[in-house]
């Protein structure tokens, strides 16, 4: 497994959105990044979370976390466990006083509660290995070519492209 971070939320040439999971140890512009896609509402949803800003109303993310936390359990972290056909996994391991236990989830939710609770976010090295792409985030370069260059790839990429 591989801890990451949101690296980024976008959409691409055909309006669908995109969120860009980037490992930590990754220096800006090398590695891979996990390119998933999301619906509308769980790409604002994430937005929301890692901005730090609030929704005028609580969205399902927020009652996600609100539940966890009137229950005394806690996130105790998510990961993304495997692609099978295109489609990802996702798990999400709460912390509860009987112990812990591992739920299933689409990795949009997991990473939307994670963005909530503060809770670390893995992937499994062989969904990076397979749907991984080489890091044209260059966040230590030009933002302008960078977004330039993304564009490009968002423009040329087929979500087909990263079915199994």
């Amino acid at each position: 497994m591989v801890q990451v971070r949101v690296a980024g939320v976008a959409v691409d040439a055909a309006g669908d959105h995109v969120i860009l999971l980037k490992p930590l140890d990754a220096l800006p512009g090398a590695g891979r990044v996990l390119p998933i896609w999301i619906g509308a509402q769980e790409a604002t949803s994430i937005l929301i979370a890692i901005e730090g800003a609030q929704a005028p109303r609580p969205l399902a993310h927020d009652l996600m976390r609100a539940i966890v936390t009137a229950t005394d359990a806690a996130v105790e972290r998510v990961e993304v466990t495997r692609i099978e056909s295109g489609t990802f996994f996702a798990e999400v391991t709460l912390s509860l006083a009987a112990g812990t236990v591992a739920l299933d989830a689409r990795p949009s939710d997991a990473v939307a509660l994670a963005a909530r609770s503060g809770a670390p976010i893995f992937v499994a090295d062989d969904v990076i290995d397979e749907a991984g792409i080489a890091d044209i985030t260059g966040e230590d370069e030009d933002p302008e070519e960078n977004v330039e260059e993304f564009r490009r790839f968002l423009d040329d990429v087929d979500p087909d492209d990263f079915r199994g």
